[in-house]
């Protein structure tokens, strides 16, 4: 085993590191959605397919997410942190290959294995780094890298479709990320391995589903990803369609003010849920269900007006009451189950939030298809509410019981 370095001050150059590599997980999977209307004309797509090319990835990241999890307890997490670099590299490289719907989807679907490594082995390797003191504060920073690189994907993506084609997209990220993975090999130090014994897989799995706090967390989570998938995956159509905006702007005007507030957002809620923590139990799943509760409204302003200018005041406002609940996904869950267990209970958390959450973007291509884009997006605000109680009942039942 590596040791870790003594140096205080590389908890915080992981932190960086890991930072790009999460930059290109959601730079490579943003960008498909900045090309639906190419590949709407190009394979003759219809909302539907459109919607299922986006569940396809969700789907089989939510189905691989708890083997991932369970994985990454038992090897070196800086293996799996970069063998799933390279791995998705690589498939996104290779998405051009595909000059069918099914090709497309297979390519997609396969993405999904390669990224489900990535956030429990990166999240069980910060916070092996990072104690309760810092935690909120260090993963509400890499978090940030989600919104940053859902911003690259989305206009990057869009604006190298509309002029080179959406093939070369695919491949301009995924050689990046790949470069990028060979890079970090030498400077990715394994943290120490947590100083319990690992459970056996079937314990540490029973353990966290007679949790009542995990299994409500990770409900709320399904519900908090549903939404995100909802807009992350048809506002750059939405804007196409009903604005009239080119690929590039609406690439970049369904990500860019959404992920700027969320990053935002991200820091205030890792700050008050590292105090709110110290003073309640439930601090950090308080903070998270604000988050959900006050973003609710301007889900359904996002649907409903017919404003750029308002659009955009809502985007904004949504990804900062975002940012401030996805601070927290992952601390809050680690505040509630055994350290040797991190790696499986992100993967679990994962696929409930992924496979439940995943279906978003083919509810709203159905709804779409028979109602309107509008009114599809617009309804999404009731799973937010929901989320919201599911995180109050949590509250409740940690201020009654506090022992993980």
């Amino acid at each position: 085993m590596t040791r870790a370095p003594i140096s205080p001050s590389y908890k915080w150059y992981a932190v960086g590191m890991l930072w790009w590599i999460a930059f290109f997980n959601y730079a490579d999977r943003q960008a498909i959605f900045s090309v639906f209307p190419l590949l709407e004309r190009e394979f003759s797509l219809d909302s539907v397919q459109l919607g299922l090319l986006g569940s396809s990835f969700a789907w089989v990241y939510g189905l691989c997410a708890p083997f991932a999890g369970g994985i990454v307890d038992r090897v070196r997490r800086k293996v799996a942190i970069l063998a799933g670099l390279e791995a998705w590299s690589v498939i996104c490289m290779a998405t051009p290959l595909a000059h069918g719907f099914r090709a497309l989807v297979g390519f997609r679907a396969a993405e999904g294995i390669g990224e489900t490594f990535y956030f429990p082995a990166s999240m069980s390797f910060l916070s092996a780094y990072h104690g309760p003191e810092t935690r909120s504060r260090a993963l509400g920073l890499h978090q940030t890298s989600v919104y940053v690189g859902t911003i690259g994907g989305g206009f990057f993506a869009g604006l190298i479709g509309q002029n080179y084609g959406w093939r070369w997209s695919f491949i301009v990220f995924g050689a990046l990320g790949a470069l990028l993975g060979f890079a970090l090999n030498r400077w990715l130090v394994e943290p120490p391995v947590p100083t319990a014994k690992t459970m056996p897989v079937f314990q540490g799995v029973a353990g966290i589903w007679r949790n009542p706090r995990a299994v409500l967390l990770m409900a709320a989570f399904l519900c908090a990803n549903f939404v995100a998938l909802v807009l992350l995956s048809w506002m750059p159509a939405f804007l196409f369609e009903k604005f009239h905006l080119s690929l590039a702007a609406s690439g970049l005007a369904a990500t860019l003010f959404v992920q700027l507030a969320s990053m935002a957002g991200a820091q205030l809620g890792g700050w008050m849920a590292d105090a709110w923590s110290a003073k309640m139990p439930a601090g950090r799943i308080v903070v998270q269900a604000i988050g959900l509760l006050c973003g609710a409204p301007f889900v359904v302003l996002c649907g409903w007006t017919r404003s750029v200018p308002i659009l955009i005041i809502a985007l904004t406002c949504w990804g900062l009451f975002k940012g401030i609940y996805d601070a927290n996904i992952f601390a809050a869950i680690f505040d509630v189950i055994p350290e040797q267990t991190r790696g499986t209970a992100a993967g679990f958390m994962n696929m409930i939030g992924w496979l439940g959450g995943g279906a978003a973007p083919l509810v709203v291509g159905y709804v779409a298809r028979r109602y309107n884009l509008s009114l599809a997006i617009s309804l999404a605000a009731v799973v937010y509410l929901i989320g919201a109680a599911l995180l109050g009942l949590a509250a409740l039942y940690t201020r009654h019981n506090r022992s993980i």
